[in-house]
């Protein structure tokens, strides 16, 4: 006679439980990490292209705010941009933190910075 193998409702139970709590973690805390990566792509847009290079801070402001609206990026707004120029080089970066309610009275705060160098 074999013996039977596989695994057992609680077995089953407690992997369920564990795989849709990490997939709903992913769900809330995922979009700010895809706001994070959008807003690292445009500053490195920004910083590689070449009329950027020599424009005032008003004209960098303008730039950021146009492909913030088409991203749809909320979470920062010009005035959290530090610009800075060594030795003709545009560097461009910010730091914010974004909290996101996960249940009851317990959130997850995440802090970024993006940049734009590598």
């Amino acid at each position: 006679m074999q013996a039977q193998r596989g695994i057992t409702i609680t077995g089953f139970l407690v992997f369920a439980f564990i795989g849709v709590a990490m997939l709903l973690l992913g769900f809330k805390i995922g979009p700010a990490y895809a706001e994070f990566y959008s807003i690292q792509k445009i500053f490195r847009n920004m910083a590689a292209e070449s009329s950027l290079q020599a424009a005032t801070r008003g004209e960098i402001n303008s730039a950021f705010n146009n492909r913030a609206t088409i991203e749809n990026i909320k979470v920062i707004g010009y005035e959290d941009l530090e610009v800075s120029k060594d030795g003709g080089k545009l560097t461009i970066s910010a730091a914010y933190s974004v909290r996101v309610p996960l249940f009851h009275n317990l959130s997850a705060c995440m802090d970024f910075k993006p940049t734009s160098e590598r």
